[in-house]
Formats: structure tokens, C-alpha cells, sequence
């Protein structure tokens, strides 16, 4: 099977090597973008996952994503603003927007449309390996970043960790078994996410993430990610414990995307 990480990886710490920018510099451009819109001009992810589940047993995290490398092209001609409407009307919590343009065909433009076009909090989904990236999502407006165990040592984890949090953004920690997730807590994650799909064969264990629930715990925001098709899965890990989900192909696939969000979650309280 191919071993997609790996060579996702690689593209991405190449790009990386090549960046002439000041990480410095690119920092503090951060920070003041940061500073400039201000708490009250910050969204709050954590909080809005936690209100989420507790208003309707479950937070869904919807993607905007326009292709895999697993499953070829989804949607490469969304418009991103459009499906940003679309999930908020269907109750998602927030949005993870795809920013990988190689891989994913996403762009930074696709999760600034997106975050302009509702109200709710943007994870920027792709693949971190360093300061520039934490950064550059703070200057794009993205609330959160995604932190990938498997893509990063135990000392990249901790300092991008911190950097995010100085920035202030949430950093959803993906986990993939046990080890990574003593990793994740060993670093302060308090919003883990566990992926279904090996992201080295893009195979997915739709067991994974109930397993790895027993594990949590108290006090950590859990997300399940990847291989949720309906309701069902969605009630099979709110009893195995999670706050939220984060679903992607299931709802760009759907031709009503208001009424796909709305049933993940069930009947209306």
C-alpha cells in the first residue's frame, strides 16, 4: 500500500527547508494579527465543540475538503463559502478546512472564503511541521491548528503546542493508538483528536476510536475522526465517550449538505 504520510510529509518538510522567511519576523506578524483582533474577536473551538455536545449529545466538525489522495477528486469545484453556509444551517459546531493544495487541492483562500461566510470556528487542516505554519495559520484567521503526533517528535509537538496557544488558537492533537496518545498528554493536549485512518495506507478501523476512548482522560475534549457514515456512529462514540466529530467525505459527498450535518446528529432534542 502506499505510504501516503510518508510522502506527504516529505513534500511538506521540503517546502519547508526552502522558506526563506524570517521565522522571527513571521511571528510577530502573527502575534499582531492576534493582538489586533482580540479576544472578542477570537472564536472559541474548545468552547464551541463542549456546547455542541452538550446541546445535542454530540459536536460535529464539518470539512470542507475538495479531494484525498485515497479517493481522487470529491468536489474540486466547491464553492468553500457556499458549504460553510451550508453546515452552519445543519448544525455543525465548526468547520476544518483543507489547506493542502497538493494533496488535497485546498488553499488558504478556500478557509478564508469559509471562515468569512459564517460564524463558526475554522480548524486549519493540513499538515504542520513547524513555527511558519502555525503562524501562517493565525495570519489566514484560522482559530485552530492540527497537531499530528505520527508527523512530529516529542519536541516539535511541545513548542508548536505552546506556539499555537501564544497565538491564540486551540491545537487539535491527532492521535492514531496508545503510544501517540501518551505523546499527546505528555505534551498538555487537552483536545485530542483520534484518527480512524492509518495515514500511511488510508485504510480505516471504524473501531479505533472506541478502543482508544477508554483511554481518555477526565478533562480531555475528545474528537473522532474519519469512517463516521450516519447517526449511528455518530451515538456509538458519544457512549464511547467523545465530545465531537470531525467528518469530511460522508458530507461534501451529500446532495443536501444542511440536511447531511442535521442527521449525523438525530432527532432534535
Amino acid at each position: 500500500m502506499p505510504a501516503y504520510l510518508d510522502s506527504i510529509l516529505a513534500s511538506h518538510r521540503a517546502a519547508a527547508a526552502v522558506d526563506a522567511r524570517d521565522v522571527g519576523a513571521v511571528t510577530e506578524a502573527a502575534m499582531e494579527v492576534d493582538r489586533r483582533v482580540g479576544a472578542s474577536g477570537r472564536r472559541d473551538f474548545v468552547g464551541a465543540l463542549v456546547r455542541g455536545r452538550s446541546d445535542r449529545g454530540m459536536a460535529v466538525i464539518s470539512e470542507i475538503k475538495r479531494r484525498s489522495p485515497s479517493k481522487g477528486d470529491l468536489d474540486v469545484a466547491l464553492d468553500p463559502a457556499v458549504v460553510a453556509e451550508e453546515y452552519e444551517a445543519g448544525g455543525a459546531s465548526c468547520l476544518s478546512v483543507l489547506t493542502d493544495e497538493a494533496f488535497f487541492g485546498g488553499s488558504r483562500d478556500d478557509l478564508v472564503a469559509a471562515r468569512a461566510a459564517c460564524s463558526l470556528p475554522v480548524l486549519r487542516k493540513d499538515f504542520t511541521v513547524g513555527a511558519l505554519d502555525v503562524c501562517d495559520a493565525r495570519i489566514m484567521g484560522a482559530d485552530a491548528v492540527l497537531l499530528i503526533v505520527a508527523a512530529l517528535d516529542d519536541g516539535e509537538l511541545t513548542e508548536l503546542s505552546a506556539l499555537t496557544r501564544a497565538l491564540g488558537m486551540a491545537a487539535l492533537v491527532e492521535v492514531h493508538d496508545e503510544a501517540e496518545l501518551d505523546r499527546a498528554l505528555a505534551a498538555g493536549a487537552d483536545l485530542i483528536g483520534v484518527n480512524q485512518r492509518d495515514l500511511r495506507t488510508f485504510e480505516v478501523d471504524r473501531d479505533r476510536a472506541v478502543r482508544m476512548g477508554e483511554r481518555m482522560p477526565a478533562g480531555v475534549v475528545a474528537v473522532a475522526e474519519s469512517g463516521i457514515r450516519d447517526a449511528a456512529d455518530v451515538a456509538r462514540l458519544a457512549g464511547a465517550g467523545y465530545a465531537a466529530v470531525l467528518v469530511g467525505e460522508t458530507l461534501v459527498r451529500s446532495a443536501d449538505r444542511i440536511s447531511a450535518v442535521d442527521g449525523l446528529l438525530g432527532a432534535r432534542a
